[in-house]
């Protein structure tokens, strides 16, 4: 009988598993950990959102939903999208329900990367940027961002990094881990190299509300980068519905037409309770939005004043909900800064390079938490500091 390593794909045994999983596997053997590193929203679904996906159940909506999903949804989030970015897509073909932005951004890289293809990737990014390119048979080409640019990739950066091979650019603003927002200026030159070369931009926009003191630019409302960009969304960070499981794809019909197979064949439809409950978001979640913004803010002064006079050095995140600090001067890599920090204080934060090679030596800390947590874990981290030099 063949060996088990020989019946199973070598590309899928090559990808690394996520580098976040351990430190949470860790964590929740002890007691008393505060959780600087989960990566949602420590508020509960907001009371109308809950209390239409539980009168969907009892009118008996628990059947199978269009595969493109409910029409009352999509029109909801065209109308959403043009209201924010005045960026027009058509509910019957230019919108497609999914299974959060996770499965959004699977369906992307399985319909449009053939093997071979390659996919430029900033890093630091979301842990599943790079896997996922790898499982649709494409080539990650890397292009890592600086600190003294915020983390923001340069259209220069993305430039060098194109081959004969390139097909696409996969970007994620504002960013997990580091919480970089773009410029308007930036991704208008980028939006003009994805112009000459003539490349597919996915562009993962799921923290869009969450962004202060800035704006955030949708990728597809600049000139001409409509017909050339599928914009990933989803509901689990805004709304703080993570565990409702519903995000959605946009873009130019021809592509999600394709995008649209692969999810008939996958997943039929995302689940109808969670579409009705998407669709009370859009209509009553805006004040809870706002509110929580405001509290996310409050707690992102908090974190950075606080680690940066720890000397943990911290250049100011504008988007999402995490910090991301450098513990160079502790003279630790941020893997031992992680592993010790948990064993000692009890804290818990994700190592840099879970994100990325680019991530080395910082740290991402979710500030998706209370403000009293955080106050109490920067006295751990004063101490864990203090004790190693």
């Amino acid at each position: 009988m063949a060996r088990v390593s020989d019946l199973v794909s070598q590309r899928i045994v090559d990808v690394p598993e996520s580098g976040i999983r351990r430190f949470f596997d860790i964590a929740a053997t002890m007691e008393d950990v505060i959780s600087l590193g989960i990566g949602e929203p420590d508020f509960d679904t907001p009371e109308p959102i809950v209390r239409a996906g539980m009168a969907s159940l009892e009118r008996g909506e628990t059947h199978y939903s269009s595969n493109s999903g409910l029409m009352a949804l999509r029109r909801a989030i065209a109308e959403h999208l043009d209201r924010l970015y005045h960026q027009t897509y058509h509910p019957a073909n230019e919108i497609l329900v999914t299974v959060g932005v996770s499965e959004a951004l699977y369906l992307s890289l399985a319909a449009c990367l053939d093997p071979g293809d390659e996919c430029i990737i900033p890093e630091p990014c979301f842990v599943s940027y790079a896997p996922g390119v790898t499982f649709a048979g494409g080539r990650p080409v890397i292009v890592p961002t600086k600190v003294e640019n915020g983390f923001q990739v340069t259209a220069e950066e993305i430039a060098r990094a194109v081959t004969g091979r390139t097909k696409a650019l996969l970007i994620g603003y504002p960013n997990n881990p580091t919480g970089a927002v773009m410029s308007r200026e930036r991704l208008s030159e980028i939006a003009a190299i994805a112009q000459q070369h003539d490349l597919l931009v996915i562009s993962d926009e799921i923290y869009d509300r969450l962004v202060y003191d800035t704006e955030h630019v949708c990728v597809p409302s600049l000139p001409g980068m409509a017909n050339r960009t599928i914009l990933l969304q989803g509901f689990s960070k805004a709304y703080a519905m993570t565990g409702w499981r519903i995000g959605y794809v946009a873009g130019p019909a021809e592509i999600l037409a394709q995008l649209r197979k692969v999810h008939q064949y996958t997943i039929m439809c995302a689940p109808t309770v969670s579409q009705h409950a998407a669709l009370a978001a859009l209509r009553e979640g805006e004040p809870f939005v706002q509110d929580m913004v405001a509290r996310y803010d409050r707690r992102r002064r908090l974190m950075v004043d606080g680690l940066n006079e720890l000397g943990l050095t911290c250049f100011e995140p504008h988007g999402a909900f995490y910090a991301f600090p450098s513990v160079e001067a502790t003279g630790m890599d941020d893997d031992q800064f992680a592993e010790k920090l948990l064993q000692e204080e009890r804290v818990a934060v994700v190592p840099g390079r879970a994100f990325g090679k680019a991530g080395k030596n910082h740290v991402r800390c979710s500030y998706a938490t209370s403000s009293q947590k955080i106050e109490q874990a920067l006295e751990r981290i004063e101490r864990f500091v203090r004790r190693h030099g």
